[in-house]
């Protein structure tokens, strides 16, 4: 791999265009991955935010969960932004039926923690590893990680919850921050890649 990865974002549902952006702005090549075969083509893989358990049914029927979960168990790299983050857990506190996680992160997340969609905010948030301040993160009917495991370490907190995790070769984050411009956490997930490329 040269020095720009190919970073693909899940293209089934949510907001696969914001993340593109920022992943270009990151200097990465960013492509959206619907199949198998264009999962196998990339160094590196998103999972947007949108709706966890449309996202999980989708997965299986687009023939994708089986395949995610074999790349990410084999260390390539992967970042869940809110949905994503779920998709990511291990554990979910209360799925709905027939809901799926590719696993990855030893965590348990709450779906829709901090609220409904009415109860939307953005804030500041100190991530460990991502310098120039703190990062605007949006929480949209966000979840947060109600415990990790020993493998994973804790990036950020706020109102008292964990809110980014990382293990290993899998990042997550509880909010959006494809939607504020600030695209620092696009960069640390590209250099994550590069790292392991």
């Amino acid at each position: 791999m040269d020095d720009t990865p190919v970073i693909g974002v899940l293209a089934l549902q949510g907001d696969v265009r914001e993340h593109l952006t920022a992943l270009a702005m990151a200097d990465a090549l960013a492509r959206p991955v619907r199949r198998p075969e264009e999962l196998a083509e990339v160094d590196g893989l998103v999972i947007p935010g949108g709706e966890s358990t449309t996202m999980s049914k989708l997965a299986v029927l687009f023939g994708m969960m089986e395949p995610l979960r074999e790349r990410v168990a084999a260390g390539m790299p992967v970042y869940g932004t809110c949905a994503g983050m779920i998709l990511l857990a291990d554990k979910i506190l209360d799925p709905r039926s027939g809901q799926e996680t590719v696993g990855g992160i030893e965590m348990i997340v709450r779906r829709n923690a901090f609220g409904r969609q009415n109860e939307s905010f953005e804030a500041a948030v100190e991530v460990d590893g991502v310098p120039g301040g703190p990062v605007d993160g949006v929480f949209i009917r966000a979840p947060w990680v109600e415990s990790v495991g020993a493998g994973a370490q804790v990036l950020a907190m706020h109102g008292g919850h964990i809110v980014a995790v990382r293990q290993g070769n899998a990042l997550a984050t509880s909010f959006h921050p494809e939607l504020t411009g600030d695209h620092r956490l696009h960069a640390f997930f590209t250099d994550m890649v590069r790292a392991m490329g």
